[in-house]
């Protein structure tokens, strides 16, 4: 970027002062620095800053049985009102994950695992300190792909209502 292209920056570098031996050798250039801050400084000010989600859920699963987006709808109606209220979304976070699938012998193994996590206070960063968590596992013989991904969503949602019922009573 040319700190010259500026008018107020030509002017002053035309102007008697800009002569050799005058002030303006110095005055000019930070001159054309101070417009450039003072330009640069009022797009800032009109920029919106991005505004994190007050609710962050997070989810770790096997694409294969169930995807993140699923999993987070699944944590997001699971979880009432009354547990952000003790638990609030910006200083806690939960975390599920599935994971199993179908071995060799056709059998699905499921387990499926949700945690409450705390955020820092400035950051607001996820720390493995786990507050609550909840594990529900499961195997059924002679599944197939579509039935195991039906029993990773049903042991999510047993896991997540073992989370809730420890944090508040219903």
């Amino acid at each position: 970027m040319k700190l010259t292209g500026n008018p107020s920056c030509r002017a002053r570098r035309n102007s008697p002062a800009g002569r050799p031996g005058g002030l303006g050798l110095i005055a000019a250039p930070i001159a054309c620095a101070l417009a450039l801050v003072a330009a640069l400084g009022a797009g800032a000010v009109q920029a919106q800053p991005v505004r994190e989600a007050k609710s962050l859920l997070l989810d770790l699963s096997a694409e294969s049985l169930i995807d993140g987006e699923t999993a987070r709808a699944m944590l997001k109606e699971g979880i009432p009102a009354k547990v952000w209220k003790v638990y609030p979304e910006g200083k806690w976070t939960f975390l599920s994950q599935v994971e199993g699938g179908l071995t060799r012998e056709g059998i699905c193994v499921v387990t499926a695992r949700v945690v409450l996590l705390p955020r820092t206070g400035t950051v607001r960063a996820v720390l493995w300190r786990p507050e609550k968590r909840a594990t529900a596992f499961d195997a059924k013989a002679g599944a197939t792909a579509e039935q195991c991904k039906a029993l990773a969503k049903d042991k999510l949602k047993e896991a997540i209502a073992g989370v809730v019922s420890a944090l508040v009573k219903t």
